[in-house]
């Protein structure tokens, strides 16, 4: 069974660009060829829905020249890519602190989603200036605001409200690149019952085929959801 939903942390970008004598945005732009092979891989494989983590509220951090260099290449991939994505019926969604973003970088992702908004196929997300507690706090107060506002009681949450309340569905197949072996924050809830593989192919070589394999992994294990097996 092809995973519903595959969620990838695209780590490696960096130090893939160091191992070879670059700057490390060296490395953030080889990255971001690989989105639209993966993308395009994914959809023809049946995903229904691929998540990418494309910057998180830790990435804030990070020296302000390379910070630039994301955004940079977030804009151009949306505006060159936006007539591709609608050919291949794809819908767009980004998730994370919008209001932390410069107002260019707000517009072309307005205009991006929008675009992409009538779309049937396959549904892309880019979790940009995204955490999952980020994600989980805005739940919670969403959901007391309603129950302020009368909508809904204290007593009505459950799992099935909550996730009404987050950015993003349930996920089948997490993929780390990069060699880490952490979640850094990425769809915690989501994640809760995740096949995780981690890989230390950095994200720049990541292709296709390493994508299939992972998928291959996935399909050969017996996700038991907390109960026991057949045996």
């Amino acid at each position: 069974m092809i995973p519903k939903h595959i969620a990838i942390v695209m780590d490696g970008n960096g130090r893939w660009a160091q191992r070879r004598g670059h700057p490390r945005v060296f490395g953030h732009v080889r990255g971001t060829a690989r989105v639209k092979m993966i993308v395009r891989e994914a959809q023809m494989l049946g995903v229904e829905a691929l998540t990418l983590y494309a910057f998180s509220t830790e990435n804030w951090r990070r020296p302000e020249h390379e910070r630039r260099v994301l955004w940079s290449l977030l804009k151009k991939f949306l505006q060159r890519e936006i007539g591709e994505l609608a050919r291949q019926n794809i819908r767009l969604r980004i998730i994370g602190e919008r209001d932390r973003l410069d107002d260019d970088i707000r517009e072309v992702i307005q205009r991006a989603e929008q675009s992409l908004a009538g779309m049937t196929g396959m549904e892309l997300t880019f979790a940009v200036s995204y955490g999952a507690r980020l994600e989980l706090m805005h739940a919670a107060r969403s959901f007391a605001e309603a129950c302020i506002a009368g909508q809904v009681t204290p007593s009505s949450m459950s799992v099935a409200v909550m996730e009404q309340y987050l950015w993003a569905r349930e996920v089948d197949l997490l993929i780390r690149t990069g060699g880490e072996k952490r979640l850094s924050n990425f769809l915690l809830w989501q994640s809760a019952y995740a096949e995780c593989i981690f890989t230390e192919c950095c994200w720049p070589d990541f292709g296709p085929r390493d994508l299939r394999q992972a998928i291959d992994e996935f399909q050969g294990r017996e996700r038991r959801f907390g109960g026991l097996d057949a045996c």
